[in-house]
């Protein structure tokens, strides 16, 4: 039986004083210095030894220092960081799922698929905290089995106890623990025998050994085969729940509990900052968004040393004190726009912040002290990932963000921004009607773009022009229809590309994809005499000029196929234009289309001026798969185009695509360039269009 010291104290008594008791001079009496009240509030934090023992020893320091030494006030500064910092401070999650669902469908319109998978990893992280902390207790000794159990049961450990080794091992067959606490000298199989067992079946799993028959020798074996801790008998309760749940947390990490860092990947506009805020609404965590665009100089992450003059933490540590609890969500927005060059690279310290592995001891500069990260759910933004550095890239799960549909986007448009807007402006519903009709015109005519940011510019511009006009004509009801979004607003500074009727020879159609989401581009070809001279116009891009270079070769090797005469280059020059050259065009998409072009001059057969494609062609004549597919049939969609034309490698994305996206369209899927011509061209050449 262990015996616990009581500090005794007597009762307080009433004091009578009198005028003698009391100081003559009260200018003698002790004033209390500022780093008695730190001594205080330190010992009272609650910090662990660590972060403990080194601010006793800086306020102890402080005390040898001139109040009105710039070293004072440096080492004040550090002392009340110390204190502010949230080291054992968590919030409760709140992980329930339907809630959670009720927020994010009332924050965002659309977007299923990102709010499943947001749900999904809720959902994993409302299992893992939903199972109890398993324990096992292995000791020859029933009383101590017994002692053992209540303390950890009243922990909230699940807890098992069993004599001996052999019983330890089946019963982490039958379910794992993730902590042993084993006896040393046992019958049957001993403490060293099943810790062999353990290290080699269960590697994951945490082992405390504990024996009488403590010796340096024992004690080095034991942490040799691989035991995590060793203490001695008679146990040291206190010690030993500290070292399970030190080892408990360790258990965590080790299973990527705490390690998820979701990546939102998507044009500018498509709502992820707002999602990120909305998770953080969910789970009842804090919410702290940091920028990285520009940011170049890693000391902004990690903090600055405290020899430097006006030296202070990294942000990260910043937003946990603002914060005010260990866990809050951290939203590192524009992650991919963060500057990697000679003078600093920013994203290095994203590595050791976002590694589960390391995060639980992030050393920021100026603390030069461990902080745990592992509790932080870290969400990093971007608009295109592959700028990231691989290693980087590795440890973030990425959510691309698709374009919204048109659909969505009238819906969005009319349901929250609008009325929005005309809130912000002193107007209202009853006020202004906006019809579904006069959105769509704004979406067509004044914005290119796949989120809305361009919309709700559009639609703010709308509302102030409306304010100006209430204010000079009084208050009336105003419907805005077409024709009074083309007087508010100014001509239409874009003209959605349109499918053409007739067929035409030397014309195709091709799908592409942009940041602004899918559009459709013309190819248009021409032949003359020459001396065997390519040119190609239309501001292409390196990888564009290769697809043309490819279909040229391909039609030349070809030729007899398509009773195209092989020797027609020979006095002949080509001329590849793609309109719209004030646009940069780049990617290997167009490589179907130019080869239809190229076959339709050279055979006289025109192409159907109704149908796109899409894909990338190979010097074999193979249709080979690209991206981009749903924004590729959304313009098609929207330009009136009946039949697309798809690598049949694409046929697998297409079958995930919503039906709102499909509908109208005919889908043809091809593998080769014989069978995408089959498609496209006409039967016969007409007599006007024969070359």
């Amino acid at each position: 039986m262990g015996w616990f010291g009581i500090r005794g104290s007597s009762s307080p008594k009433e004091v009578k004083t009198t005028d003698e008791d009391v100081p003559a001079k009260k200018e003698h009496a002790p004033v209390s210095l500022p780093h008695d009240s730190l001594r205080e509030k330190i010992e009272s934090a609650g910090l662990s030894p660590e972060i403990l023992e080194t601010a006793r020893a800086e306020c102890d320091r402080l005390k040898s220092v001139d109040p009105s030494s710039p070293e004072y006030a440096i080492s004040l500064n550090f002392l009340e960081v110390i204190l502010s910092l949230p080291w054992n401070t968590t919030t409760k999650d709140d992980l329930d799922i339907v809630r959670a669902e009720e927020v994010l469908n009332a924050r965002h319109y659309g977007l299923g698929r990102v709010k499943d998978r947001i749900l999904e990893f809720l959902a994993v992280k409302n299992l893992c905290a939903q199972s109890l902390p398993r324990i096992l207790l292995v000791d020859d000794e029933l009383i101590a089995r017994e002692n053992l159990s209540i303390v950890f049961e009243a922990d909230g450990f699940e807890v098992e106890a069993v004599a001996n080794g052999l019983e330890a091992v089946a019963a982490m067959e039958k379910k794992p623990a993730h902590i042993v606490v084993s006896d040393l000298k046992m019958d049957g199989m001993d403490g060293m025998e099943l810790l062999q067992v353990l290290r080699k079946k269960w590697p994951d799993t945490k082992v405390i050994m504990i024996t009488g028959y403590a010796t340096v020798k024992t004690a080095v074996a034991a942490m040799r085969q691989g035991a995590d801790q060793y203490l001695g008998k008679p146990v040291n309760l206190t010690k030993l729940r500290a070292y399970v749940n030190e080892l408990y947390e360790k258990s965590i990490r080790s299973r990527h509990l705490h390690g998820f860092v979701l990546c939102f990947n998507g044009p500018p506009g498509m709502g992820k900052t707002s999602i990120g805020k909305a998770i953080a609404e969910a789970m009842g965590r804090k919410f702290f968004r940091l920028s990285l665009a520009g940011l170049r100089d890693e000391a902004e992450l990690r903090g600055h040393r405290r020899t430097y003059v006006g030296a202070m933490p990294g942000r990260i540590i910043q937003g946990i004190q603002k914060a005010r609890a260990k866990n809050p969500v951290i939203m590192l927005d524009e992650v991919d726009k963060a500057v990697q060059d000679f003078q600093g690279d920013a994203t290095s310290v994203l590595l050791e912040m976002l590694d589960s592995e390391q995060n639980h001891a992030f050393v920021d500069h100026y603390l030069g002290l461990p902080f745990d990260l592992s509790s932080v759910l870290f969400i990093c933004t971007s608009n295109a990932v592959e700028r990231l550095p691989a290693p980087l890239r590795d440890r973030l799960e990425i959510i691309d963000f698709p374009s919204y549909t048109l659909d969505e986007k009238l819906q969005i448009a009319s349901r929250y921004i609008f009325p929005d807007q005309l809130q912000l402006h002193g107007l209202n519903e009853k006020l202004v009607n906006l019809p579904i009709e006069s959105v769509r015109a704004i979406i067509f005519g004044y914005t290119r773009e796949a989120g809305l940011r361009g919309v709700r510019k559009q639609l703010a511009s709308l509302c102030r022009k409306l304010a100006k006009q209430v204010l000079t004509e009084g208050n009336t009801a105003v419907e805005i229809d077409k024709n009074m979004v083309l007087e508010l607003l100014g001509a239409p500074p874009f003209a959605m590309a349109s499918a053409q009727s007739q067929p035409k020879v030397g014309l195709s159609t091709s799908l592409v994809w942009t940041q602004n989401g899918g559009e459709i581009i013309f190819v248009e070809v021409a032949r003359m005499k020459g001396n065997k001279q390519l040119i190609l116009t239309g501001s292409l891009g390196e990888v564009l000029r290769e697809s043309a270079q490819t279909a040229l070769s391909y039609c030349r090797s070809h030729a007899e196929e398509f009773g195209i005469d092989p020797d027609f280059y020979a006095t002949s020059d080509i001329h590849i234009h793609i309109p719209a050259g004030a646009v940069s065009k780049e990617g290997p998409s167009a490589g179907v289309a130019i080869t239809l072009a190229l076959l339709s001059l050279l055979t006289g057969r025109p192409i159907r001026q109704d149908m796109a494609s899409t894909g990338e062609l190979s010097l074999l004549g193979e249709v080979l798969p690209v991206g981009g597919v749903r924004e590729k049939l959304m313009a098609a969609q929207s330009a009136g185009i009946a039949t697309v034309i798809l690598p049949q490698g694409c046929a697998s994305r297409v079958q995930s695509i919503e039906d709102t996206v499909l509908e109208d369209l005919d889908i043809r899927f091809v593998s080769t360039m014989d069978e995408a011509a089959r498609e496209a061209l006409c039967a016969s050449p007409t007599p006007d269009d024969t070359v």
